[in-house]
């Protein structure tokens, strides 16, 4: 079992890591470069941006001849991971969600031939992309059989009523993917369908306010009142809705793992600076045993979801869809980002409960972690279906 690099993914996780030490982290202490949301501001993301693609950086989840760099899923996790170091990180290398995981499934299951138009001004920085799969009750959430939003087929055409809310970036984004049911067949009743901001038949309800930093467009609330969709921006076929969400949240929820553990070390980071130069009692904080066990569980605990998120990443390069690997993943790192931020802003005390230090910002974005892309009690209950069907072979090395 062999856990190194190969010297490639090393040398671009390095270049990565050299690149957000120069040109990201010094942005974050200028309130400046913040938007109202308390995200990088446009500007600042553009010039940024510009660097990232003349250091040959950008987009390195996506085909070379897409513009991207071609990683393979293992090397996106630590390139990832190096990204999210800094709060404004991978958003600079077209790298946060949504468009992450779009841009991923979107690759995977569009023909080359509508690939230009939908596909390729997301990895080009161009236009901003969302997700629309979430409803209010008694709608959709964890399960999406209780579809609500209906999409009916007139002719070549297919008119859409309903409802969607927290749809991420939905407020700026371009292009959206939108999940509708289409029959009451309960394995093939969704469709998932393409449409772009400019189609009409639908708005944006409101902007849903939320506890943390807001990713760029926000958190929307859509209505649909008979938005028409040609029948040639369905995606796979009519009824693959929950095959093309399987596709899409599989890579997609291990990527939230993987920026969540460069927060993570970040929050340590910071810790462990602190309470190496400050004293009380006559003592280093560092010198403390109690000190040091806070220390030593979180990253322990960091450690964990690392390996978890390596190999599901990896099983993933391998073609398998890892669906309890990935919910192990999502569960034990979101709980382990939360325990790092918490251990991090109890040991630097005042000050990191301050805005001083970037770890109040993380710990109100980390309380997302245990919800987004299904909620840890969810991924559990998968879990244990999986237990429940494999038995003792849960645990199986091949």
């Amino acid at each position: 079992m062999d856990f190194s690099l190969s010297p490639e993914t090393n040398a671009f996780r390095l270049r990565v890591r050299d690149f957000v030490s120069e040109h990201i982290l010094p942005l974050e202490a200028d309130r400046a470069h913040y938007d109202d949301h308390e995200n990088i501001a446009p500007h600042v993301l553009e010039r940024v941006r510009a660097e990232v693609r003349k250091a040959g950086l950008w987009a390195p989840q996506m085909p070379r001849h897409m513009g991207g760099q071609g990683l393979d899923v293992v090397g996106m996790a630590v390139a990832y991971e190096e990204m999210n170091r800094s709060i404004f990180g991978p958003v600079c290398f077209n790298c946060a969600a949504p468009d992450d995981g779009n841009m991923i499934v979107l690759d995977k299951v569009l023909p080359e031939s509508a690939k230009a138009r939908w596909l390729q001004p997301i990895v080009d920085g161009k236009v901003l992309s969302s997700f629309a799969m979430t409803e209010p009750a008694p709608g959709a959430g964890s399960d999406p059989s209780m579809m609500q939003t209906r999409a009916e087929k007139k002719g070549d055409r297919w008119v859409v009523h309903g409802r969607k809310w927290f749809i991420t970036g939905g407020g700026k984004a371009q292009h959206f993917i939108l999940l509708a049911k289409t029959s009451d067949d309960p394995r093939r009743g969704l469709t998932a369908f393409l449409f772009d901001r400019d189609q009409p038949g639908w708005r944006i309800e409101r902007q849903v306010p939320i506890m943390g930093p807001e990713d760029h467009g926000g958190h929307a609330e859509l209505v649909f009142e008979g938005l028409e969709i040609p029948d040639d921006q369905v995606l796979l076929k009519e009824g693959d809705g929950l095959k093309f969400t399987q596709i899409r949240l599989g890579t997609a929820r291990l990527t939230h793992c993987m920026r969540w553990t460069g927060m993570a070390k970040r929050a340590l980071e910071l810790a462990c600076e602190y309470v190496e130069q400050r004293h009380s009692f006559g003592q280093r904080l560092a010198d403390r045993e109690g000190v040091q066990w806070m220390l030593g569980e979180a990253a322990m605990a960091v450690d964990m979801g690392r390996l978890l998120t390596m190999r599901a990443a990896w099983l993933l390069d391998q073609g398998s869809f890892a669906r309890k690997e990935v919910s192990m993943a999502k569960v034990v790192v979101s709980e382990a980002l939360h325990k790092a931020i918490d251990t991090a802003i109890q040991l630097c005390g005042a000050k990191g409960y301050s805005k001083d230090m970037p770890l109040e910002w993380m710990y109100r974005y980390a309380r997302l972690a245990r919800l987004g892309d299904g909620a840890s009690e969810i991924h559990k209950m998968v879990l244990s279906r999986f237990l429940l069907a494999e038995g003792t072979d849960f645990w199986s090395w091949t």
